[in-house]
Parts: C-alpha cells; sequence; structure tokens
C-alpha cells in the first residue's frame, strides 16, 4: 500500500497538565494556557502567528476568587512587558504575544501578587505565586516529494528507455508548471526480474524529486504578507496530486485499450513520499520536543543550523547564547 501523505499544518502546541495539547483550529487563540506551580508550561507558536493566551494563574486558582490581583509579566531579556507593543495583556493579566518571531522565543514568567482574608474581613494578608512559560518558535516543515514508480519495457539496454524518461520528465514538468514547482534528482535503473508466473521482464525503475522551489517563488512570496511556508507547501500538494492523477490515468488507459505500448506503467508500482526539510535556524527535536515531534522548532542555545537540514547542530566553537542561530 502507498504510504498516506497528508496536510497537517500545527497552529498552536501547548503541554498543558502534562498533556501534549495540538490544534490546527485557529479558535485555539481564544483558549487559555494556564501556569502550573513549579514546574514550566512549554508552548509552541507558529511564526508570524499570535501566540495563545497565557494565564497569570493555576487552573484550580482560576476557580477561584481573588482579592486585588496585580500581575508582572517578566520576557526572556528580564524586562516588564507591559507597554510592549508586540504583546497584548489583559487587565486579568492574561499575556498574548503579536505575530510570534524567531527571537521572541525564550522564558516568560509572571508573578501574581494577592490578598488573603480572614473570614472576619478585619485580617489580610499578601500572597505571590509565580509561573514560567518556555515559548518555542517553530514552522511547518518544507515538503519535497520522492516519487518512483516501475515500468515494464522490451529491454534494458534500448535507447527508447532513456527517451521515455525524458518525455516522462517533460510531462511531469507540464504538470507542474503553474504551481511554481521543479523536478530534480531523476533517476533511471532497469533490471530483468523473474516476475511469478510470467517468467523474466525487463523493468525500469523510474525516481525523481518535486519540490516547490523552482524559479519564481521567491516573487510569489514576496506578495504574502506572512510565513511563506504555507504556501510553498500547498503547492507542492497540489503538485503531488496532479502526479498521482497522471498515473491513474494511465492505469485506466491500459484497461481501456488493446493496445499495449512498447513501455508501460506498471499498475499500483507508484509510491510518494514526503521528506521534510528545516529552514535555517529551525530544526526537528523529538527528544526535546516530544509534544511537537513533527515541528521544525527553533534551534536552542549552544545549535544552529545553517542550510535545510532537518536538525540543529551542537555549535563547540563558539558560545551561541540566542534562539534561532543559522551559523556557529
Amino acid at each position: 500500500m502507498r504510504p498516506l501523505v497528508g496536510l497537517g499544518p500545527l497552529l498552536m502546541v501547548a503541554l498543558l497538565s502534562g498533556v501534549a495539547m495540538v490544534s490546527g483550529d485557529p479558535r485555539i487563540n481564544s483558549r487559555f494556557i494556564y501556569g502550573k506551580l513549579n514546574e514550566k508550561v512549554n508552548v509552541y507558536v507558529k511564526v508570524y502567528w499570535n501566540s495563545p493566551f497565557l494565564a497569570c494563574m493555576d487552573e484550580s486558582l482560576s476557580r477561584a476568587e481573588i482579592i486585588d490581583p496585580l500581575f508582572l509579566w517578566i520576557g526572556p531579556d528580564g524586562r516588564n512587558l507591559k507597554g510592549q507593543s508586540y504583546v497584548n495583556v489583559t487587565e486579568t493579566g492574561k499575556l498574548k504575544l503579536i505575530t510570534f518571531r524567531k527571537s521572541m522565543s525564550g522564558s516568560y514568567g509572571c508573578t501574581l501578587t494577592y490578598k488573603r482574608m480572614k473570614d472576619n474581613l478585619q485580617e489580610e494578608k499578601e500572597a505571590f505565586k509565580s509561573y514560567k512559560f518556555m515559548l518555542f518558535a517553530y514552522r511547518d516543515p518544507d515538503y519535497t516529494f520522492q516519487v518512483s514508480a516501475r515500468f515494464s519495457t522490451q529491454a534494458c539496454n534500448i535507447v527508447e528507455n532513456d527517451q521515455y524518461l525524458e518525455e516522462l520528465k517533460k510531462i511531469m514538468e507540464d504538470l507542474i508548471f503553474s504551481l511554481t514547482c521543479e523536478l530534480t534528482d531523476e533517476f533511471l535503473k532497469c533490471h530483468v526480474i523473474k516476475v511469478p508466473k510470467h517468467g523474466l521482464q525487463s523493468v525500469l525503475f523510474i525516481s525523481f524529486k518535486v519540490n516547490p522551489f523552482a524559479p519564481g517563488w521567491e516573487t510569489v512570496c514576496r506578495n504574502l504578507t506572512g510565513d511563506c511556508g504555507d504556501e510553498t507547501n500547498s503547492r507542492a500538494l497540489k503538485a503531488r496530486d496532479r502526479i498521482e492523477e497522471f498515473f491513474l490515468k494511465q492505469t485506466y488507459a491500459h484497461k481501456e485499450f488493446s493496445f499495449v505500448p512498447p513501455i508501460r506503467y506498471l499498475d499500483k508500482s507508484l509510491q510518494i513520499l514526503r521528506e521534510d526539510k528545516c529552514r535555517p535556524g529551525f530544526g526537528k527535536d523529538e527528544f526535546n520536543h516530544a509534544e511537537c515531534p513533527d515541528c521544525c522548532v527553533v534551534c536552542g542555545h549552544g545549535t544552529y543550523n545553517s542550510n535545510n537540514n532537518v536538525r540543529c547542530r551542537v555549535c563547540s566553537s563558539i558560545e551561541i547564547n540566542y534562539y534561532g542561530a543559522t551559523a556557529c
């Protein structure tokens, strides 16, 4: 069975009460992510999106009356966040970060000060509670598709095989041209295979890659106000669908007509596998970011990604004390 590939963009991911909460629903912005006493809460925010509201209290305290509450939010640089242009702090102490960027990743702390009063209302005592949130910028990985299929041929040492690859390549390029996608890494190999109940058969193995970064893709992205990753992935998925449809039509054509061409697509041999790549400054890390294993999360302190590797690398030559490093 051919592997199923689908688009599942993660908009927000938050670790809440030890459970990974994953949502692709923009309505998550109406939710509150509560703090936990003596424990950091991990929150993953897609680049150029707004964060969910972070509540400066724990869930149990949110169900109680709080007398004279005061809220203080401190950002990764140690400064008071109140009044900063990139945040929204409500009067009830909830924090939202606007148009999140990788440089905004880091530790966000809040302190809740409130009063505790005796039943007679004449004695009061000041109380404090502190909460910490770790916010990480992330991107969806860039999609590249590895396409492979088998074709029967009359023999392995005939020039028609190479000609067929060139013809197939042109057809594929015409299919995906309007999507600003391109074909790379074309590969052809021929083997003689003993097929059960059919004897020996010459089979072509053809493969190529499809990516959404053909010349002109930067122009498409300039017209977008946010991150271009969603757009390029959407075009890559459309290219995949067109290629699938083409090969499905080959199967129907072979069944419909009695004529058998000298080189013919072998039914159900198509395989399309997705290969993920991360942008510079981001990488996958299933160990440290188990709550967001498919995300390209911003590289942490001491690590970097200088190109489109899937993972961030440790930098041992210099000290990196910021998020999203692209060089060592």
